[in-house]
């Protein structure tokens, strides 16, 4: 535990008190006696040293260490090494100086660093004595010194081995323990706590942990994945709760303003008409007192000039008065009668009192009334077809609100789209929903559908939206199986649709079948597609199995019913509409019969595309390139073409007779079985002794090539040397009743090649 450096300089003197020594000193005679026991204890672990080499090699055999053979003896070696360190002083430095990895000098044990400082404490105190000592006494202090040394070794021996074990373990762990689930060294595994644990390589239980934090690692970035959305959706939520708000202070703002300004004007009104009324009043009230007044002076005149006539003494005068510039004729007091006999109106013309006026909040009221009342809401807008949102029967339709009005319904109205005049009779279908998205089911697979949307609430009934078309996932195509064509690196599949109306694409699907439990795996997606059939590129000798779905804008439809392709030979079926009449296709689809010849030109109905004179059939185009090899079981007694000719070769005339067909032709002579290689109506002479029972033809497109052999006897019979400008059909005709056998699917034999 102390710095290495100070091993190599004279500060090393320092470290340790002079002490240590004097206790070295005293203890020596135990330590001769712990020396003679380390040697037994040496022999005892030399013999433990065959056991432990054996124990190790099993262990190695065991969990597959054969290779790492230095681990092997990296164990050995270090238990080895620590039997030889307890040797004497002589031998422990042999061993040191052979490269050792359990260097005395780099040991922690404090022990031995003790020992070590004795040593060289003795160092300076054997100098510092007289010459003239004897040479007696030296070597008894030499071999004290030994002793001291030879037993503090021995007392250090335990903590060395418990620090090798330490290090040992850390650096050498090879095996994983499953029981407590940490690594170990495989010596461990015999020897230590670990001997009844299950273990198992440490490579397999890293991949095994690896595996295991990668599914742990996905789950995780799925949980993540979750809270990222329902926090983004938190968000949307927290932003729409503020908006609404906003619409709603602001609703009621304006509704409050209009009922504040119904009152404002309700008041000018009635202030208005209660100052009309006191002016009317006021006006009254003052003619009243104007005609008072003037009624008053008039009294005041009269009796004036009433006291006036008291005073007067002519007699005369009094009974003549003039009054008014008139003079009156008649005694005054006529006059005074006449006045007092008018009525003096002292009612008042109105009263003081205003009448009590009722206003009419009733309108007040309804505005009021109306900022609590929801209102209709506003018409809905259905959203665009998503993509994949719909099935062959079903699609599922969404629509949202422009405004943030309070929806307690919604009433979706659907029907089938039809391009017909009549197209108003469709028969309506209305579905009642509560959220703003609906899955309608019981539908026709790609079809075209209109929906319209209307919400209601307390107050009403929104307008209709606007009509939105969407249309469902197309129906699964139909594989025509007996149209598949394959060679040993590619297949040809063709479908037909099961919808009228038309689709967008195709999808194939592809599985190779290695065995059953994959089978259903898919390894390849050809997307895509326009046209019904394909031609997909594949490896050699494998066995698919091949389904497609149709798309639109819907969705995809459902898997069409699996087919299977194989590869290892090319494949290829009868075209029905090219066979004559009187030629027939048993149910394998792969032999024809004639049973007839007496009228080949009959009346029977044809196809257009239907040979008439030859009695012939074409199989489907072969379209490609490389090699092609497939094979005819004949009948020795039947007459026949075989071969292969163009698309355009004419029907109303013999397979070899134009330039574009090649067959071989076999003829029954009286002498003998003839056999002629047609092409414009040309062969060779070629003589075959052997009459072949099933041949075998070679189609080369890359050599240009046309060959026939003897299949049972790998025999070639000919080759045609010809440029094929376009890609052929095999072709096969009978001019004597009989059968031939049609075999495909078989690799190219290796004898074609010879």
């Amino acid at each position: 535990f102390y710095h290495m450096d100070l091993y190599g300089s004279k500060e090393r003197f320092d470290i340790f008190p002079k002490e240590l020594s004097r206790q070295g000193d005293q203890s020596q005679g135990d330590m001769r006696r712990e020396s003679a026991l380390s040697n037994e204890k040496f022999q005892r672990s030399q013999e433990a040293g065959y056991d432990l080499e054996k124990e190790v090699a099993e262990l190695a055999k065991m969990y597959g260490l054969d290779e790492d053979r230095e681990k092997e003896l990296e164990l050995l070696g270090g238990h080895l090494e620590m039997a030889e360190s307890r040797w004497p002083p002589a031998h422990t430095e042999k061993a040191g100086s052979q490269g050792s990895i359990y260097n005395p000098s780099k040991s922690s044990s404090p022990v031995k660093d003790r020992s070590q400082s004795t040593k060289q404490q003795a160092l300076p105190r054997e100098a510092s004595q007289d010459e003239d000592q004897s040479k007696a006494r030296a070597e008894d202090e030499a071999e004290s010194h030994i002793c001291s040394r030879d037993g503090l070794s021995s007392s250090g021996m335990s903590d060395e081995w418990s620090s090798q074990a330490v290090s040992e373990e850390e650096e050498a762990a090879d095996v994983f323990c499953c029981t407590c689930k940490m690594p170990i060294r495989a010596f461990d595994k015999l020897f230590g706590e670990h001997k009844d644990h299950e273990v198992a390589r440490l490579p397999s239980a890293v991949e095994s942990e690896k595996e295991e934090i990668h599914k742990n690692m996905c789950k995780l970035e799925e949980q993540i994945a979750q809270m990222e959305n329902f926090a983004s959706h938190l968000e949307e939520i927290f932003i729409t709760v503020e908006e609404n708000f906003g619409r709603q202070e602001q609703n009621f703002e304006v509704h409050y303003n209009d009922a504040v300004q119904v009152l404002a004007q309700k008041y000018e009104e009635q202030l208005e008409a209660l100052g009309e009324e006191k002016r009317q009043k006021l006006e009254a009230l003052y003619g009243q007192l104007v005609s008072c007044g003037e009624h008053l002076d008039t009294c005041k005149e009269l009796t004036d000039r009433t006291q006036e006539l008291f005073l007067e003494n002519d007699k005369a005068n009094f009974m003549k008065v003039k009054s008014f510039n008139y003079i009156y004729f008649f005694p005054y007091n006529y006059r005074l009668k006449e006045f007092l006999k008018k009525e003096v109106d002292l009612e008042l013309s109105t009263q003081p009192d205003f009448e009590e006026r009722v206003i009419d909040f009733s309108e007040v009221e309804q505005l009021m009334n109306s900022i609590n009342t929801i209102p209709a809401p506003s018409a809905p807008v259905i959203n665009p077809q998503a993509p994949n949102a719909a099935t062959g029967t079903s699609l599922r339709v969404c629509w949202g609100l422009f405004s943030d009005d309070t929806v307690e319904s919604y009433q979706l109205c659907y029907k089938p789209v039809s391009n017909e005049r009549h197209s108003d009779e469709q028969a309506e279908h209305t579905l009642k929903v509560k959220e703003t998205y609906c899955t309608i089911t019981n539908l026709l697979p790609n079809t075209q559908y209109e929906f319209w949307v209307s919400a209601s609430n307390v107050s009403g009934t929104s307008p209709p939206s606007e009509k939105a078309v969407y249309v469902t996932a197309p129906s699964p195509p139909t594989i025509k199986s007996k149209k598949i064509r394959s060679c040993e690196n590619a297949a040809l599949v063709c479908w037909e649709s099961r919808d009228i109306n038309p689709v967008d694409s195709y999808t194939v699907e592809l599985s190779k079948l290695t065995d059953e439990e994959n089978g259903d795996i898919i390894t390849e997606s050809i997307v895509g597609i326009p046209n019904c059939e394909v031609l997909i590129h594949l490896q050699p000798a494998q066995s698919y199995r091949i389904c497609v779905r149709a798309l639109n804008l819907g969705g995809s439809s459902e898997r069409s019913e699996p087919v299977l392709v194989h590869t290892t030979g090319t494949y290829f079926c009868l075209n029905e509409d090219t066979a004559h009449p009187l030629l027939a296709i048993l149910d394998d689809g792969f032999t024809i019969a004639c049973d007839e010849l007496e009228n080949p030109e009959c009346d029977l109905p044809v196809y257009d595309n239907s040979f008439t004179r030859c009695i012939g059939i074409l199989g489907s185009l072969i379209p490609f390139p490389g090699k092609h090899y497939w094979e005819i079981e004949v009948e020795e007694d039947t007459e026949y073409r075989i071969g292969v000719a163009f698309e355009n070769t004419p029907r109303h005339g013999y397979l070899g007779a134009n330039n574009s067909s090649w067959c071989m032709r076999h003829i029954i002579t009286p002498s003998r079985h003839k056999y002629e290689f047609l092409h414009s109506g040309m062969t060779p002479d070629i003589r075959i002794t052997i009459p072949p029972r099933r041949i075998g033809i070679l189609l080369d497109y890359e050599n240009c090539r046309l060959s026939f052999f003897n299949a049972d006897i790998a025999q070639h019979l000919y080759a045609f040397k010809s440029h094929f400008q376009h890609y052929v059909h095999p072709c096969f005709a009978l001019e004597t009743p009989g059968t031939l056998r049609i075999h495909t699917g078989i690799a190219v034999p290796p004898w074609t090649a010879l």
